[in-house]
């Protein structure tokens, strides 16, 4: 062992401090991801001063379960208000910070390398947890104050690049969301003059179908009408070693996190794992619709294999591309009435079927405004989706900075 290894318990110490005179309202709880969360406990007839606060550069964790979900949950509280969390939670905080700094300290929490270890500890009851004290045994490399300042700050500059890029993608594709409501819900796109069409007197028609006036010469359809549904499946004639499978769990909103490399070979592949999928097509999770696990595709993998728990559309209809079907059925309105839907399904799980998709009426506009979305929406996904390759990179030069820790003198 390097001399510069220094257990944990050795630099930290527990806080409890409850929630007396119910000071504090802010009631937060923890994740798996290691971040702070809006507690969704019910809390009605709780004792809340019985709840721990929780203050700037304090951690929070969970030590229960830690083999059964192979992480332990550990969080840096980092906002200037204080906030409370549950009694179940551990609150500790470093001791001396002019030793180790806890944003450093959070950093080796953050590594892969210490969930393995935590998990390797974790044999506490039936669901495997992680006992106070054989966490404080386990150690990490303390190098002198001035290198974790230097390490810490290369590390931020490259988390704070990601949320920056973050930020952005969101507000691109709440823009795109806003277009598509403006042109093809509330119609009032540009007309000749770049006016908006339906407030300056452009020509609306009745229409029976949908109970409202629309633009003079735009159509009623349905989904069903734009688009195929699951048209292609996994076969033995695809003859891959491996695939790249992603889980109804591993999308929302838009945003895929990490897919399963599996090994024909060597790999239980699960049954769901079936539906293959290519560029602009749209996944749409067919349980729960408000968790929102869906997105649209962008350049998939030949072998990505995706969840029979989706429902794939692909667009086959001229100048309707996948960019405006993913807007069009993840509109709010549609959201909603998918959800309603699923509410009054008497499966396991609030879901729905494929064809409730399929069915959702909008309205088709001329080629002249479908080109014309058709432009606008591709530029904002596409840059929007060089910020997501760009954060790939970035969170893997992360994970290459966390993982040169353990050589750091």
């Amino acid at each position: 062992m390097k001399s510069n290894f220094k257990k944990i318990g050795g630099n930290i110490r527990l806080v409890d401090e409850p929630n007396k005179g119910l000071k504090v309202k802010s009631l937060l709880g923890l994740s798996v991801s290691k971040q702070f969360i809006p507690s969704v406990a019910n809390i009605i007839g709780a004792d809340m001063e019985n709840y721990k606060i929780i203050r700037r550069n304090q951690f929070a964790c969970s030590t229960m379960q830690v083999r059964r979900d192979k992480k332990m949950p550990v969080a840096l509280f980092q906002e200037k208000e204080e906030a409370i969390i549950s009694q179940a939670y551990s609150v500790f905080e470093v001791t001396d910070t002019e030793k180790l700094l806890p944003e450093y300290l959070m950093m080796w929490f953050t590594r892969p390398e210490f969930d393995r270890e935590s998990c390797f500890y974790a044999i506490g009851g039936i669901r495997g947890s992680l006992e106070w004290e054989d966490f404080c045994d386990m150690q990490l490399p303390v190098p002198s104050i001035a290198k974790q300042k230097e390490i810490v700050k290369e590390y931020n500059a490259i988390i704070n690049r990601i949320a920056l890029n973050n930020q952005l993608i969101q507000k691109l594709e709440e823009t795109a969301q806003a277009i598509y409501k403006q042109w093809f819900v509330d119609f009032e796109f540009p007309d000749e003059n770049e006016k908006p069409y339906k407030s300056s007197g452009g020509e609306m028609v009745w229409n029976e179908e949908v109970g409202k006036e629309i633009p003079k010469g735009w159509e009623v359809k349905i989904v069903g009408d734009v688009v195929k549904c699951n048209t292609s499946a996994l076969t033995p004639k695809d003859k891959f070693e491996t695939i790249e499978y992603l889980d109804t769990s591993n999308i929302t909103n838009n945003e895929i996190g990490e897919l399963q490399t599996l090994y024909f070979k060597n790999d239980k592949i699960p049954n769901r794992a079936k539906r293959k999928v290519k560029h602009n097509d749209i996944i749409f999770s067919t349980v729960r619709p408000n968790l929102k696990h869906f997105g649209i595709l962008k350049y998939p993998k030949r072998n990505m294999i995706v969840s029979t728990g989706f429902a794939v559309l692909t667009p086959v209809y001229p100048n309707v591309c996948g960019e405006l079907v993913y807007l069009l059925v993840t509109n709010e309105e549609n959201l909603q009435s998918l959800q309603a839907i699923a509410e009054m399904s008497v499966s396991t799980y609030p879901g729905i079927n494929p064809n409730d998709i399929l069915n959702i009426i909008f309205v088709l506009p001329t080629n002249d405004i479908l080109l014309k979305a058709t432009e606008i929406f591709k530029s904002q996904f596409e840059l929007a989706d060089s910020k997501k390759k760009e954060n790939k990179l970035l969170r893997n030069m992360s994970q290459l900075l966390l993982s040169k820790l353990v050589t750091i003198e």
